[in-house]
């Protein structure tokens, strides 16, 4: 059975299209459901931006973002990149019910890739705040399944760390299960099966790694 939306939710679908209409072609704007990571997005204008539509998957940035669960400041003015490299001004506002609960997030995500020459001359409109954490400055992982933002997520992690999985050792594989924590990627429905087929361990050998991350944070 298909989950009932929540109504202030369902209320906000008319704001994502009039966001879009009022700011053009080139602002995307998203509205998702948190519930669902897997397909949290009931609602979007412009996607061709990032090639997402309604049912595709929360990011590799919204999921690390649900996953510390700090919803007292909305992140506003922080500059990302998409797959395709397109620089993009976003920000990220958290939609809460009326217990406080956070239910959705509501992300715009405007295309300044053609305008950054002018940068200077448009700079109250466009300028681009200092990213809290070095993290919010990364590339991206959107996709139009959750499947691939899980392999996105986890192929970029891998290459980052800069080791074969073959020469990899415990302490190693801990290490990247921690990094893949950190970012969310276990609050998708597959993620453990997923990991544990790319570092070559049983699903149990991920649940022990992650039972231990827990214990020491």
């Amino acid at each position: 059975m298909k989950n009932k939306l929540h109504p202030i939710l369902e209320a906000l679908i008319p704001i994502v299209e009039a966001l879009a209409q009022t700011f053009g072609k080139n602002c995307e704007v998203v509205l998702h459901d948190v519930k669902n990571p897997q397909n949290s997005i009931i609602s979007i204008s412009n996607g061709h931006i990032t090639g997402r539509k309604v049912g595709s998957p929360m990011s590799e940035y919204g999921l690390s973002t649900l996953k510390k669960a700090q919803f007292d400041k909305h992140k506003i003015n922080y500059m990302k990149k998409s797959n395709d490299g397109r620089i993009l001004k976003s920000s990220l506002i958290y939609v809460k019910d009326e217990k406080g609960e956070v239910i959705g997030f509501l992300c715009i995500n405007i295309d300044i890739s053609e305008i950054t020459v002018v940068k200077n001359i448009l700079n109250d409109m466009f300028e681009i705040n200092t990213p809290e954490t070095s993290s919010e400055s990364q590339e991206e992982s959107f996709g139009s399944t959750i499947n691939e933002v899980l392999s996105n997520i986890v192929d970029k992690t891998l290459e980052k760390y800069g080791k074969p999985v073959a020469f990899m050792s415990k302490e190693d594989k801990v290490n990247i299960v921690e990094t893949l924590e950190e970012k969310g990627v276990f609050l998708i429905k597959g993620a453990v099966d997923y990991v544990a087929k790319v570092l070559c361990v049983s699903r149990y050998t991920i649940y022990n790694y992650l039972d231990e991350i827990r214990v020491n944070s």
